[in-house]
């Protein structure tokens, strides 16, 4: 069997986690399914969703009758989350750190250079 076609490993889960951070209210399945391009199969849609709340990504809550899901975290926050997993318990974190900043455009690295001068909030 080929690949192609296939999205690469997290990236249903991505997709559905930018449409929740992308609307401004607790969605339900269909909403997220429709929000998705509605391709996707509604199960497929529930299964997504219920993996992500085993990972504490997202809450729920019942809502006629079923449920409607929204993020634990904002993107911001998400993000930061991940590039903290990513240094967390390296040897090399100054160097990581310094190929990241490397990467910067000059925007983000003057961004990135306020922050640090104003220090911590």
């Amino acid at each position: 069997m080929s690949g192609a076609g296939r999205r690469a490993p997290g990236a249903l889960e991505a997709e559905v986690m930018a449409a929740l951070w992308a609307a401004d209210r607790a969605l339900t399945p269909s909403e997220v399914q429709a929000a998705l391009g509605g391709t996707l199969a509604y199960n497929t849609v529930l299964t997504i969703l219920g993996r992500l709340q085993d990972k504490g990504r997202l809450m729920r809550r019942p809502e006629g009758r079923g449920h409607v899901y929204w993020p634990v975290k904002d993107e911001a926050a998400f993000a930061a989350e991940a590039m903290r997993a990513t240094l967390a318990g390296r040897p090399d974190r100054e160097r990581v750190l310094q190929q990241f900043a490397a990467t910067l455009d000059d925007a983000d690295a003057a961004a990135l250079r306020a922050f640090l001068e104003a220090g911590r909030p």
